[in-house]
């Protein structure tokens, strides 16, 4: 079994109500149905209901049981309106207007406590998805900037979390920071994992001096600050992180709790995140999944737009086991 089959297990124990707002595409209406069949979750498509239906009719797609909801026609719109223009200081006009376009109705439905996590990017650019994300459904406490995360499965080694490989491309000391935290939550609420932080370089403690090091260092600090319960280190290099005997060679004294033994990588800029976690995705045949947005106060998921049917599914099943232990 992989990960993604647990996570199915587990959703359907407790089936969450996911909202899905693209649904003029084949492969949402698709993966709402496979979904709503093996009892994943409680599926919400955002559209009009003749038109919905009668693209799944052409499909050949079994509906049965998914709510299909048109904002211009939801009863709590007034209400959404309301809470929009309280929560932005905007006018009525602005609020209807954002409220109109599916990919916004989706996270204040998330917001509104009327669906528990979203999943979007199918359609939708990852820009759209993490505004309305950031508009509506907000930030978690303590952190400041969204990122994303993938989790690689690597033959004969294990599971890490590799982060940010597509959000921020050239990070902040402060968003580094931000993106370590994050990381750390979603180890722990998501993957019930005791997460071990390590930041990346190509440096270990000192071994070389510029900027870029720094900053590495800097981003260390600030995240020890905020979240001094997190077992965080860095700077490391990739191998530094991961070997113990190699830790044990290039750092002077007691390891601590992260260094040979990292199970959660971040990465210093978007290059790195990226192209490492493609080149271990080629080389050593792992699986990755992602990337999946974190840092938002409830799950949500930015699909990559080649994802496949069995993808969405297996990223609803994991949105809805995130809502679970984010609420526990």
């Amino acid at each position: 079994m992989t990960i993604i089959d647990d996570f199915k297990l587990l959703a359907k124990k407790s089936p969450k109500r996911i909202v899905l707002p693209e649904s003029s595409d084949d492969r949402i209406l698709q993966a709402a149905e496979t979904a709503t069949r093996e009892g994943i979750a409680k599926i919400i498509l955002i559209g009009k209901p003749d038109e919905v239906k009668k693209k799944a009719s052409e499909l050949k797609v079994d509906l049965s049981g998914v709510e299909i909801v048109d904002p211009s026609n939801f009863k709590k719109l007034d209400m959404y309106v309301k809470e929009y223009c309280k929560m932005r200081n905007k006018s009525e006009v602005i609020g209807r207007n954002l409220l109109s376009k599916p990919v916004y109705f989706g996270a204040m439905m998330v917001k509104m406590g009327d669906a528990d996590g979203v999943v979007m990017g199918a359609v939708y650019t990852s820009g759209d998805v993490i505004m309305a994300a950031e508009l509506f459904i907000g930030l978690q406490s303590g952190v400041e900037s969204p990122s994303s995360f993938f989790l690689v499965d690597i033959p004969n080694y294990g599971q890490l979390i590799f982060a940010d490989a597509s959000v921020n491309i050239q990070p902040t000391a402060e968003q580094l920071a931000d993106t370590a935290i994050a990381s750390a939550m979603t180890a722990k609420t998501l993957f019930n994992w005791d997460p071990k932080v390590a930041m990346l370089s190509f440096s270990t403690k000192g071994s070389a001096v510029h900027p870029d090091a720094n900053k590495v260092i800097q981003a260390t600090q600030i995240a020890k600050n905020k979240a001094p319960d997190i077992k965080i280190d860095g700077e490391l290099q990739g191998d530094s992180a991961l070997v113990p005997e190699i830790a044990q060679k290039k750092i002077k004294g007691d390891l601590g709790p992260v260094a040979g033994k990292a199970n959660v990588l971040i990465f210093p800029d978007l290059d790195a995140g990226n192209i490492s976690y493609k080149l271990v995705q080629t080389l050593a045949k792992a699986t990755c999944y992602g990337p999946i947005l974190q840092g938002f106060s409830r799950p949500v998921s930015d699909l990559s737009r080649g994802a496949k049917v069995d993808d969405i599914v297996g990223t609803i099943a994991m949105l809805g086991v995130w809502f679970q232990r984010m609420t526990k």
